[in-house]
């Protein structure tokens, strides 16, 4: 039996990286910065959102996790995120994979997801 994507990210530790490894790639890549630079004044908040999108992923990627947060579209509404704020998003959990030697395989299926995800956030 294979695994599972989330297994191959490491389960709910490796995961648990990856969310917080992508948080501080996001705020420090200048063209998105500006929109996650505020968390660090909001430690609540900002661990509200590293707690859902860890859920998000685990749930996305073959665990047995209860997702306790709002739809996609819901969570962006009012962000207008734009198509290039979305491929530096993007282009940041892709350089996150690769800096913890995730495989091509898993990379591109964590692709695959973020891409079908796109129209529920861009715009918003």
């Amino acid at each position: 039996m294979s695994k599972t994507l989330f297994d191959r990210l490491g389960g709910h530790s490796g995961i648990t990286e990856i969310v917080d490894a992508v948080v501080e790639a996001h705020m420090h890549n200048p063209p998105i910065k500006a929109r996650f630079l505020p968390y660090k004044e909001q430690p609540e908040k900002l661990a509200i959102i590293r707690k859902r999108t860890v859920e998000f992923f685990s749930a996305g990627s073959g665990a047995s996790v209860f997702y306790s947060g709002k739809d996609m579209v819901n969570t962006h509404k009012g962000m207008n995120i734009s198509p290039a704020e979305y491929i530096y998003a993007v282009d940041d959990i892709l350089k996150v994979l690769d800096e913890r030697n995730i495989d091509a395989a898993s990379k591109a299926e964590v692709l695959a997801i973020l891409w079908s995800l796109k129209e529920m956030i861009i715009g918003q």
